[in-house]
């Protein structure tokens, strides 16, 4: 069997070691388009704040390709898929051909059409962050458009190292897609009193220069650019061969449209258990389990992956952040100097939630999302306040501890 995997990260790892769980002998190729040993994305504004090295960024150890017998193509770029003939096309002009493949392309930086020419960097890989090494120092001005996760991670990564940063973004608030409004303060007062100063509900007009045009007429004088302005899908290899919506659409095995080719990771939009929407959930967690799942079932095996939210952990400056789920129904509010928590909940169902600074013991929170666990069964009022494994019934917690049936 001839296993073929575009991509070299969390999913395409997933899937080799989802593979080798069921078929031992069978041929994996591995293309990826980046010149590296896989790595852990999360990790690379911590390699600029000098807390990580390069090989401390290793997803798995440097022999990995060897002991799963894999055929590592790197710093190589695949063109096209042929799907009638079963085979990838290289940009080198080679052809390999496959049984069994998987697409996990990941994601690109979006580039708004208003961008300077001047010379600017994404934070999307560690070549990224290769780049951005070579240029900053303690006399530059940095320009970060975008205060998502990204570009907050970037800001984090080069502070202490460089002159000023300034954060702009069209919306209201700090981290739109994940906070709300109570948050997302919080987490700005926090940052600013790091030393980072933030534009916000002004986008950038246009450039002169090295100075940024915002929609109020402001003027922000930048020597190094920063766009953190979102991500886009990589779905373009199944452009016409399999069914692409927002992401490329995929089902609980990691199966495309097309016979033979799965899908895996950023590049992908599944379904939210939390509310039943189909959305591209580009997090670590599900990634690795889709490539994982992907593996088992190219090699002939039986996985399904049908729990899949979105949810993030990330820190910033020594604050913890953790959300999951969806912001629906009725919630639980706990507002305090340092710590922020909301809850949601509809239909007997804890959705999602939010919470800023403690964040002990969120995993019981995710846990309910992911079981759909009947928040009737539990004390979900003792759960809100204190969550704890004694507010479920003795059954449940049996379960939880890998002691019950």
């Amino acid at each position: 069997m001839k296993y073929v995997i575009i991509g070299n990260s969390a999913a395409g790892i997933g899937a080799v070691e989802g593979i080798r769980q069921a078929d031992t002998a069978g041929e994996i190729t591995i293309i990826a388009s980046e010149p590296h040993h896989t790595y852990s994305r999360p990790l690379i504004s911590y390699l600029l704040r000098g807390k990580v090295t390069e090989n401390q960024m290793h997803y798995r150890a440097p022999d990995f390709y060897e002991k799963n017998n894999c055929t590592l193509y790197s710093g190589v770029t695949v063109s096209a898929i042929d799907a009638a003939g079963k085979c990838v096309k290289l940009e080198t002009g080679e052809t390999i051909p496959y049984d069994k493949l998987l697409v996990a392309t990941g994601s690109s930086a979006f580039i708004p059409e208003f961008t300077t020419t001047k010379d600017k960097f994404t934070f999307m890989s560690l070549s990224d962050a290769q780049a951005l090494e070579k240029v900053i120092d303690s006399s530059k001005n940095v320009l970060i458009v975008g205060a998502g996760l990204i570009g907050l991670k970037c800001a984090e990564g080069i502070l202490g190292r460089v002159k000023s940063i300034t954060v702009v973004d069209s919306s209201p608030q700090i981290l739109s897609s994940i906070l709300d409004g109570d948050s997302a303060e919080m987490v700005q007062r926090h940052l600013e009193g790091e030393g980072i100063k933030f534009v916000t509900a002004q986008g950038i007009t246009r450039f002169e220069e090295n100075t940024a045009i915002t929609e109020s007429g402001s003027r922000i004088d930048f020597d190094i650019l920063v766009i953190a302005a979102g991500i886009r899908p990589n779905t373009a290899l199944l452009d016409g061969i399999a069914e692409i919506d927002k992401g490329i659409v995929i089902n609980e095995k990691s199966e495309t449209t097309a016979p033979h080719i799965y899908a895996a990771g950023d590049c992908t939009q599944s379904t939210d258990i939390s509310d039943g929407q189909k959305k591209i959930m580009a997090l670590l967690p599900n990634t690795y389990i889709q490539g994982e799942c992907a593996g088992i079932n190219m090699a002939g095996g039986e996985k399904t992956f049908d729990k899949a939210i979105p949810m993030n952990a990330i820190g910033f400056c020594g604050l913890n952040i953790i959300t999951a789920g969806n912001y629906s129904g009725a919630d639980y509010i706990k507002n305090g100097d340092n710590e922020y928590k909301r809850l949601f909940h509809a239909d007997n169902r804890l959705k999602g939630y939010i919470m800023v600074g403690n964040v002990e013991k969120a995993g019981i929170y995710t846990s309910l999302i992911r079981n759909q666990t009947p928040l009737d069964t539990i004390d979900f009022a003792l759960v809100c306040e204190k969550p704890g494994l004694m507010a479920f019934t003795k059954e449940d917690r049996n379960k939880m501890l890998g002691g019950g049936q």
